[in-house]
């Protein structure tokens, strides 16, 4: 079994989404074989379970999590284990002996403000919400926001990129005053998994939306469990979509509009 721990150095973090980093171990027969620390991808509504799931990780182990957050788990076949505190290699250890127990939840509404990376959205009961400090993003028209669109070029007079997973850029746009922040592609010439790391990138940067010409299943889905609108069918300028965009002219995707791989033999 892989069992991701939520760490803060070589103690069990208190907050799983904000934690700055996971502990992954594999546990066979009572014994470890394997353990690695990964950097916590930064923290989106429904995003962690699906990064952790897509590394095989079947159990969770953290000192507090939201019911919510304990909800897109289990919607993932994860299984959380809350409670935890102390050294990681103790925790490790009990894990190996099969005597590590799920207790009280350590995360109370707002104890996590500060603390690791932020997040725009608490997990906490809705009918806690009011105790938390946080923001709700209203997709609708003439809201600002910060969205990411594919581009051939560095500019926003550059053109669309009708990929996403190998676009030349990722121009991420703050819809309100045009600033912008081009990010070269690091997957372009990726083996595989192109959409669903170029995914999580964009996830990392607090995007609201992405705007693209077409998205593959592995990518879709990426975005989708990181709470990103995805809109598909895009052309012509970076600068001409997102004044679309902003005008409501463009309508978010109800799934990928390619296949898998469809774009790794594309010509430019």
């Amino acid at each position: 079994m892989r069992i991701a721990i939520s760490t803060d150095g070589d103690f069990v973090s208190a907050h799983f989404g904000r934690c700055p980093s996971f502990t992954l171990v594999d546990v066979e027969d009572g014994e470890m074989k394997k353990k690695e620390v990964i950097e916590n991808p930064g923290h989106q509504p429904g995003f962690i379970p699906q990064f952790l799931r897509q590394r095989g990780v079947e159990c969770i182990v953290a000192g507090g999590m939201g019911m919510r957050a304990q909800g897109f788990f289990d919607e993932a076949g994860i299984q959380t284990i809350l409670g935890a505190s102390g050294r990681v290699d103790d925790v490790i250890e009990k894990l190996q002996k099969g005597i590590l127990e799920s207790g009280e939840s350590l995360c109370k509404p707002g104890s996590g403000r500060g603390y690791g990376l932020d997040k725009a959205v608490c997990d906490h009961p809705q009918g806690e919400h009011d105790k938390c400090e946080h923001k709700n993003v209203n997709m609708n028209r003439g809201e600002a926001m910060k969205i990411c669109v594919s581009s051939q070029g560095n500019t926003l007079d550059s053109q669309v990129d009708p990929r996403f997973g190998r676009c030349l850029y990722f121009l991420i746009v703050d819809t309100d005053t045009l600033e912008y922040e081009a990010i070269k592609n690091p997957n372009i010439d990726a083996m595989g998994g192109a959409g669903i790391q170029s995914g999580q990138l964009v996830a990392g940067r607090q995007v609201k939306a992405v705007i693209t010409g077409n998205v593959g299943p592995n990518a879709f889905q990426t975005l989708k469990a990181a709470g990103i609108q995805v809109i598909t069918g895009a052309s012509g300028s970076v600068k001409e979509v997102i004044e679309k965009f902003k005008n409501g002219e463009l309508k978010p995707a109800q799934g990928p509009s390619t296949g898998e791989k469809s774009g790794m033999w594309t010509n430019r």
